[in-house]
């Protein structure tokens, strides 16, 4: 029975570490990801559409940022 409740702790204890150590290194890949190419600003879209030939309205750009789901 004693070898049957330290292989049900082991695997709790070796759970608990796995999951520690992925949440870690993926919220740092996460936040790499995100400096190295940050969501899309009303700067970006004004740019864009300047790029187009295009002088945008500032409805225009909410209307994207809406679209988006972002504001």
């Amino acid at each position: 029975m004693n070898m049957f409740w330290s292989s049900v702790l082991s695997l709790i204890v070796g759970l608990l570490i796995g999951g520690a150590l992925g949440f870690y290194f993926t919220r740092k890949k996460f936040e790499k990801e995100l400096k190295e190419n940050p969501p899309v600003n009303e700067k970006m879209i004004r740019a864009m559409f300047m790029q187009m030939g295009r002088k945008p309205s500032e409805a225009q750009i909410k209307a994207v940022m809406r679209s988006m789901g972002q504001k």
